[in-house]
């Protein structure tokens, strides 16, 4: 079968979602969902699955600044020359790959529908060659962060404690349940005080769903602030590989047993894309 390119004029995302797919999505940002994509990518990959990562916060990228990566091909290289997504799979040096995006161009923050459902299409065709994908998505409400969430069986809000970031994730969690997104919506509440606090901002947070979206969102993790976090970003290295006995690490490690427990039934491989 041909792989679908960035540019073949595709309309409209397919409505299934994908089975082995997983967004981790914020109402806002700095709640440390790239760090938290990139330490559940290397804690699925040490649980024996193959791993694929894509930045898809098209503005704004940084997985691989995170990762100290500089790749040949990067997700706006593919998109300009339409050539196909397993192009710009790069090996992270963790284990799992990565498809980067490119920090700071606003040509893909503003794709138009025809090119974001293509690259969606892209996506699709790429994933079969994995058992999990990743996405990282922006920040926000905007169209293609919920267009991209929709494409995933599983979609990971994080939030804090804070209440700006309660409020917009709340705000996601709306918009997703309003567009009639089909994956299941959970939350991951990161940097907690401790399992108790994270418990009470978790419940915060679905008590609003409850109340006013008629939906009961599952508690997928908490993962307890750890200073060994910003010191593995400040290293450009992932916490699993530089302080894999660090608390935050369990608590990854906890959230991908969770997942992959809980998760539909993810499809073989069909391919070998991207290796």
């Amino acid at each position: 079968m041909t792989e679908t390119t960035i540019a073949n004029g595709s309309t409209a995302p397919r409505s299934a979602p994908l089975g082995n797919a997983i967004a981790i999505a914020s109402g806002k940002g700095g709640v440390g969902k790239t760090w938290l994509s990139i330490s559940l990518a290397q804690a699925l990959t040490q649980a024996g699955e193959r791993v694929l990562l894509f930045d898809g916060d098209l503005g704004l990228a940084n997985v691989d600044i995170q990762l100290g990566l500089t790749p040949a091909i990067d997700l706006g290289t593919a998109i300009e020359r339409e050539w196909p997504l397993s192009r710009a799979v790069t090996p992270s040096g963790a284990g799992f790959s990565v498809i980067a995006g490119r920090s700071g161009s606003g040509g893909l923050a503003h794709l138009p529908a025809h090119r974001l459902a293509a690259l969606i299409d892209g996506l699709r065709q790429v994933a079969t060659g994995y058992d999990r994908v990743i996405l990282d998505l922006g920040a926000g409400i905007d169209r293609p962060v919920r267009q991209l969430a929709s494409l995933c069986a599983t979609v990971v809000v994080v939030a804090n404690d804070e209440p700006t970031t309660l409020t917009d994730a709340y705000a996601l969690i709306k918009m997703l349940k309003a567009d009639g997104a089909p994956g299941r919506v959970g939350i991951a509440v990161n940097s907690a005080q401790d399992v108790a606090q994270g418990r009470q901002t978790f419940e915060t947070l679905a008590k609003a769903c409850r109340s006013f979206l008629k939906f009961d969102p599952a508690l997928l993790g908490i993962i307890r602030r750890d200073t060994k976090v910003k010191d593995a970003i400040r290293a450009q290295t992932p916490l699993l590989t530089r302080h894999p006995a660090a608390i935050a690490a369990a608590d990854v490690e906890a959230l991908a047993s969770l997942i992959a427990a809980e998760t539909r039934e993810v499809p073989p491989r069909q391919t070998s894309l991207g290796t």
